[in-house]
């Protein structure tokens, strides 16, 4: 049974509609890649082996093209190549790339010298990290453009973003066409804020949770960048999250008073774990929960406990091609 069908099957005693299933090119669509590096090659890992590459066709262009290339540079200066152990790729939808370069040595004078000098050779940003070490060879923010949305995200090489490019654009458009009957937004696992700035068009406010302080270091400067007012945010985990609902006081709260908010809808995109169960009793207050999912098998889990809602909306995205991952997109709406 491929994974359509086990998700088929898995939501037929739940959604009885049909799930539309996006599906994604299988090549050049990833905009975030990690390597390895050894053996003057990048390198990833199937299950047990090891997988030496010189380029990666799922890639977007702008990555795959600089790959063969910038592995060339390396391979040749045996500065850049000492003690170097892992290297990450992101591009965003104007072809620029940001490449980052971590060691396990300290950073030198040397090997920033040659790092300068490669950079503006490929005219790429390039972050070297050590232990308690960083260096970046300008300080230019890095920024993706959801032009239907008029929306633009700051990441960093350390942020989670979404990694394929292609159905990103309509994942944020599906969640849009959820929102109806609406007031104010909880938000949690918001990450750089990929929906939280969509959704600020269509709610009065947001409150956004996120424990990734790079994470809101991005999500801040998107708000100044867009110029938006209406979204507050603060560091939270999702059990503080639960917390703070059932009355906990938290000093990262100071200018935020919780209960100032009309919350119509909640929104969780957590991680393949799914949504602990003290948060499940918490976001059952809610009138609309949107459920993004990156495991069908914890989303589902997850629905069990959510008695009295009813699934109004299922989409499901192939964001990994040739792999068991899916990423879902729902709405419920509390019926008791």
């Amino acid at each position: 049974m491929n994974k359509f069908d086990k998700l088929m099957d898995a939501a037929s005693s739940h959604y009885k509609e049909k799930i539309l299933i996006n599906l994604s090119p299988n090549e050049g669509y990833r905009s975030r890649c990690e390597f390895g590096y050894k053996n003057n090659f990048y390198v990833m890992h199937d299950k047990s082996k090891k997988v030496y590459l010189s380029y990666f066709l799922k890639a977007t262009k702008h990555i795959s093209s600089l790959m063969p290339v910038l592995l060339n540079k390396i391979n040749t200066n045996e500065i850049i190549k000492q003690k170097l152990f892992q290297i990450n790729f992101r591009s965003n939808n104007i072809g620029n790339v940001m490449v980052s370069l971590i060691y396990h040595q300290k950073i030198t004078a040397k090997l920033i010298q040659e790092i300068d000098l490669l950079s503006n050779k490929l005219n790429i940003l390039i972050i070297l990290r050590a232990k308690n070490e960083i260096y970046k060879t300008s300080e230019k923010k890095f920024y993706d453009t959801i032009e239907e949305h008029k929306i633009t995200l700051s990441q960093t090489d350390y942020s989670f973003y979404q990694p394929n490019s292609y159905l990103l654009k309509r994942m944020i458009t599906k969640v849009n066409s959820l929102i109806e009957d609406q007031n104010d937004l909880m938000e949690l696992y918001c990450g750089v804020g990929t929906f939280t700035l969509p959704l600020s068009k269509k709610f009065n406010k947001i409150f956004a949770t996120e424990n990734n302080r790079s994470s809101l270091r991005c999500l801040q400067e998107s708000i100044s960048f867009n110029k938006i007012n209406n979204i507050s945010f603060s560091r939270l985990s999702d059990i503080e999250v639960s917390e703070l609902l059932n009355g906990r006081k938290f000093n990262r709260m100071t200018d935020i008073d919780i209960n100032s908010f009309n919350f119509s809808h909640v929104l969780v995109d957590p991680p393949r774990s799914g949504i602990n169960s003290s948060l499940i009793q918490v976001i059952k207050k809610f009138r609309y929960i949107i459920y993004v999912s990156c495991n069908p098998n914890s989303f589902f889990r997850d629905i069990e406990q959510l008695k009295g809602f009813k699934i109004l909306d299922l989409e499901a995205y192939d964001q990994f091609p040739s792999t068991k991952h899916l990423e879902i997109i729902s709405l419920l709406k509390k019926t008791c």
